[in-house]
């Protein structure tokens, strides 16, 4: 992560910032598991009724990876997590719901219109799923609330962030074991139900046990490890754990 001395502590501090690379911001789209439901990070700006996911501004001296990681520390207190890059964003009139002009105006900051900051952005999108459990979020100089959202009941969102959100779910369901192998959102042992759970959660779609389980077995990814004794011995089933760097292939669960 980039030094904490570039961290902006207030709107305006940012609105006078001139060492930020012209036209591209970063925005991280952060996926939570929780109770067999797939979540989404969301931030709501001061006295907006709208909604983003976590981003912002690239310094000229950052890696472009780097300005994710600290955007991401910056807005919500997430560290060490593993993004990804999924999609770059560049239609003209995503940034046309004028957010930035009227966060300013809340805020009584007058700037010229020819301002870097109502000029037009193309955004590299990242991506991760973490655990929900472990998140420590926090309000901000930009933001009031920092919040889960089921992904099929979003709130109002500013500038395309709910086709990031679309896109991101995409991208992670395509590649959904690398994903969760990264994730630690099991246990170091768990059972092939509870894999499936986690599954379905993240594909949005009930799966069928047995052909799940034979997928998931083909993949060799998983070692299966003593059965799991809860009281009922002819129904105690296997634990598994991943194996490590296995070679991943193409899975479908049709």
């Amino acid at each position: 992560m980039t030094e904490n001395k570039k961290i902006k502590t207030n709107l305006k501090e940012l609105i006078d910032t001139k060492d930020f690379v012209d036209h591209v911001s970063v925005d991280c789209v952060i996926f939570g598991f929780h109770k067999d439901s797939l979540k989404v990070l969301l931030l709501k700006y001061h006295d907006l009724d709208l909604w983003s996911v976590p981003g912002g501004f690239i310094f000229n001296d950052e890696n472009l990876n780097d300005a994710a990681a600290r955007t991401l520390y910056e807005r919500t207190h997430l560290s060490d997590v593993f993004l990804e890059q999924f999609y770059t964003f560049g239609d003209i009139k995503r940034t046309e719901n004028n957010v930035h002009q009227k966060l300013l105006e809340n805020k009584n900051i007058e700037v010229d219109k020819s301002h870097w900051i109502y000029q037009r952005f193309i955004s590299v999108g990242y991506c991760a799923l973490i655990d929900y459990t472990l998140t420590y979020t926090f309000p901000d100089a930009f933001n009031e609330v920092c919040q889960w959202f089921d992904i099929d009941k979003l709130p109002n969102m500013a500038f395309d962030h709910q086709e990031m959100i679309e896109k991101g779910l995409l991208y992670l369901r395509k590649n959904i074991d690398y994903q969760v192998m990264g994730s630690n959102l099991l246990p170091d042992k768990f059972t092939m139900k509870e894999l499936q759970h986690l599954y379905e959660a993240i594909l949005g779609e009930p799966l069928r046990r047995n052909n799940f389980q034979r997928k998931m077995l083909s993949l060799n990814i998983l070692e299966r490890l003593e059965k799991h004794y809860t009281g009922s011995a002819n129904k105690a089933p296997y634990l598994y754990k991943f194996l490590e760097n296995p070679e991943i292939k193409n899975n479908d669960f049709s």
